[in-house]
């Protein structure tokens, strides 16, 4: 009995450990010999024969190349499905960083909080609170989006003349040469002011001309134009999607055929005659700043029927730059995007000449388009929308947490209803979480990672949460947030969710194909080896792969059932306190992920790429794995503050049920019945044992946002507030503090009416009674009438003059309060 129980604790140690074969062999032959001589047990010799026989198949490369792994690579070679260049070249797109620790199942927790945390220079900084601000203060959004539907000519030349569209540019070439954290704040705080110009403001700098210039133009192309783009003298757009050709950007209809022609150069007005170039012909929509631009980026597939540049006849998507005013060119007309103001339009074109050399990169970047947009889009999803969906979180909070302490129903701040706090934790933890997912990738991209599955899972993931918050920020306000107005300060963001949801990847597309789909295999620490030796036909690598993966394989197995038996209590924290747990839950379920990501693929081999619905919650696993890290990254660098604990608790709780919920409906689905019981005894042997968030943690947040202290100030860091107090946004802060400074004066006020001393009706009336009665100070006085001043401007919506009867101001002035 004893020899069996030393037997499963060895086998479990060895595991669970991720001990190599050789280490395996020494350990089970010490059993084996303890077993004879220390235990008195007689081991057969055929019993050591076949263990000699099985150790040396595993150890002895040749002999489990013969024997093993040869015929298993056969196998695999014949299942393994063909994959297209488009495929390979996403694959192959970016770097992989923390996400691979998680995909492991065995996260290094100190390598995360060892990632340095991300700071602005001291000119980063002073552009923020310079530059940055003043425009802020420049942008009446109303105006934008409901009269002009664009921004006013100085907005557009302060942008120009102040580098906004040059950040990303080096300095060699007049840019500003911002980091990527830089980049996001900025466009963070614009879009807490003003989506128009936020969006105008990001797209040069993250999915224009501008990023693929520095990473593979010419000199020449960089000469001429990375100064223009930094100074504003052109206006970039970059035109990828077709009428026919979404999600499914590889299959553009967009065309260009080698040939040899005549054009002239807009640019310098000089005709060229009998050069090689191409004839291409294009219909594009939807393509941002493409009405007002000067310099259009433009994808196409490149033929060369006659073989002018080599043997191919197919070369492959290109990208090419073309000034707007050349010859047959043709943008101009706009899209309104709903309720948004941003220039977007179609582009389209019909056999238009191009020389060679306006090729990105010139001719030896023909057909090398694809791969040169997936590596960049890795770069500007970690920063666009993600930076506009946290900007939208924070305006949420900072609105609805300052409404709901002023706004009150009952007798009582509507903020205190459990209700409307149940709304109001869940703004400010996804908040939360979006800005900790957001710098802890921006911190991958300034150490030169371009983390492709990361990305993906930031822009679904970001704007999911930005939509979530602004719908329950809509429900709090309530009728102030129905009425389009000046005053309203949420409608115009809520009206434009879908354009987030739908650009850069839909988000139904991302969710369950993209995030998943390219994090098995580029995160999967075994995965992309087995393929590529498949590929290449290397049974050599093959052998050290799979070998590799078994063993993975069944430590997870051990790992999990442990894990899960003892509910990671032993598992190992870099931290003490309050964030252990969560740390030994990730373990966890980083474990657990990995097992049933390898049983996803075992069970169903080629088939999961079209099992979207489980690929879907694969990727909601390693998504809210993910989360649930930066979360606890973002709590360490703030200095593990006290009053942040609540909604660092509500986010990562949420996030780890998340996680559990999602395996839990990957396991009711899984095809093989078995396989989804035996996994569910190894993962939740005690069943689903954790909880969302308490409603306790939610209130704690909730009044933690309607309070000016330290969790809300960190929670809307960064944002833009106006000093005035006749700005909708401007006034929430003095009536804040207004209602908060009065209400032991107004609960006195209220005692006296229902006590009966009063002999006047309305609040203005009693007021004045009360001061003129000595009950109240002027002093006190003055303070509530301000306070009640505000209170009404924070409440009222607009109206309009329809040119009819006009209303009594002084009646109007006689019914406030």
């Amino acid at each position: 009995m004893l020899s069996a129980i030393l037997l499963i604790v060895l086998v479990g140690v060895l595991a669970y450990y991720r001990a190599p074969v050789i280490v395996w062999t020494i350990g089970l032959a010490i059993w084996l010999l303890a077993l004879q001589f220390g235990f008195g047990v007689a081991v057969h010799p055929a019993v050591w024969g076949v263990f000699a026989l099985v150790a040396a198949v595993l150890n002895i490369t040749p002999l489990r190349r013969a024997v093993f792994t040869g015929p298993v690579f056969g196998i695999f070679k014949k299942i393994t499905p063909p994959m297209s260049q488009t495929e390979q070249e996403a694959i192959n797109a970016g770097t992989v960083w923390w996400d691979r620790d998680l995909f492991s199942g065995k996260p290094d927790w100190q390598r995360l909080l060892s990632f340095p945390d991300p700071k602005l220079t001291a000119e980063e900084q002073a552009f923020l609170d310079g530059p940055t601000e003043q425009l802020c203060s420049m942008i009446d959004d109303w105006k934008v989006t409901h009269e002009d539907m664009d921004l006013p000519e100085p907005v557009w030349q302060f942008i120009k003349d102040n580098g906004f569209l040059g950040m990303i540019v080096k300095k060699q070439y007049g840019g500003l040469e911002f980091s990527n954290y830089a980049h996001a704040k900025v466009v963070t705080k614009i879009a807490t002011r003003g989506g128009t110009a936020a969006v105008t403001v990001m797209v040069p700098n993250s999915l224009g001309p501008g990023e693929l210039l520095q990473h593979y133009g010419t000199d020449a192309q960089k000469d001429y134009y990375l100064p223009r783009l930094a100074k504003g003298l052109e206006i970039p757009c970059f035109a990828l999607t077709s009428p026919s050709a979404g999600s499914d950007a590889g299959s553009i209809p967009d065309f260009g055929v080698v040939c040899r022609g005549s054009y002239t150069d807009p640019r310098t007005g000089e005709h060229y005659e009998d050069v090689l170039g191409v004839r291409v012909s294009w219909e594009k929509r939807w393509i941002t700043l493409a009405p007002v631009a000067t310099i259009l980026g433009l994808a196409f597939k490149m033929y060369d029927p006659d073989h002018l540049i080599g043997d191919k006849e197919e070369i492959g998507i290109t990208c090419a730059l073309v000034p707007t005013e050349h010859e047959g060119v043709c943008i101009g007309r706009r899209h309104y995007p709903g309720g948004a103001a941003f220039m977007n339009g179609p582009t389209w074109g019909s056999e238009v000449f191009i020389p060679m050399d306006w090729i990105i990169g010139g001719r030896e970047y023909a057909g090398q388009g694809w791969r040169m947009l997936v590596e960049c889009l890795s770069v500007g999803r970690c920063i666009s929308l993600p930076a506009m969906s946290v900007a939208s979180g924070k305006v949420a909070t900072f609105v609805t947490g300052a409404f709901a302490r002023i706004r009150d129903q009952f007798g009582l701040p509507i903020g205190k209803f459990e209700g409307v706090d149940e709304a109001m934790a869940r703004i400010a933890g996804y908040t939360y979480q979006m800005e900790a997912s957001q710098d802890l990738a921006l911190t991958g991209l300034d150490m030169g990672e371009k983390p492709s599955v990361l990305s993906a899972v930031l822009k679904y993931h970001n704007t999911e949460r930005m939509r979530k918050a602004l719908n329950d920020a809509m429900d709090v306000h309530g009728g102030k947030a129905v009425v389009l107005g000046p005053r309203n300060y949420l409608a115009r963001a809520y009206q434009a969710i879908p354009i987030a949801i739908t650009v850069e990847g839909a988000n139904i597309l991302t969710r369950s194909m993209i995030i998943y789909g390219q994090g098995a295999i580029r995160c999967h620490p075994f995965v992309l080896r087995e393929m590529k030796a498949a590929m290449a036909n290397d049974g050599k690598a093959f052998d050290a792969a799979i070998t590799g993966h078994i063993n993975f394989v069944i430590s997870n197995v051990f790992r999990s059932l442990w894990l899960g038996l003892t509910g990671a209590r032993f598992a190992g924290s870099p931290k003490s306190g309050v964030t252990a747990r969560y740390y030994k839950q990730l373990t966890r379920f980083s474990s657990a992920f990995a097992l049933l990501s390898d049983m996803a693929m075992f069970s169903l081999g080629s088939s999961l790429k079209f099992r979207e619905k489980l690929s879907a919650r694969l990727g909601d696993m390693l998504s809210n794995l993910y989360i649930a890290s930066a979360c606890l990254k973002r709590f360490e660098r703030d200095g593990a503050p006290k009053e942040d604990i609540a909604v660092m608790q509500w986010a990562v709780e949420n996030a780890l049920y998340d996680v559990q919920m999602a395996m839990t409906g990957f396991l009711n689905n899984l095809p093989n019945r078995f396989l989804a019981g035996v996994l569910r005894k190894i993962i939740f042997p005690w069943g689903q044992t954790l909880r969302p968030a308490s409603d306790r943690v939610g209130t704690q947040v909730a009044r933690g946002i309607m309070e000016m202290g330290p969790m809300r100030e960190r929670l809307t860091r960064g944002m833009y507030r106006p000093k005035d107090e006749s700005d909708a946004v401007g006034v929430l802060e003095p009536a804040l503090q207004a209602v908060v400074a009065t209400e032991p004066i107004e609960q006195k006020l209220r005692k006296m009416g229902r006590e009966g001393k009063f002999r006047t009706i309305t609040a203005k009336e009693r007021l004045a009674e009360a001061l003129a009665a000595g009950w109240i100070t002027q002093s006190e006085y003055d303070a509530v009438a301000r306070a009640r001043k505000l209170k009404r401007d924070v409440i009222m919506v607009d109206d309009f003059d329809m040119g009819m009867k006009q209303f009594d101001e002084k009646l109007l002035e006689r019914l406030i309060f």
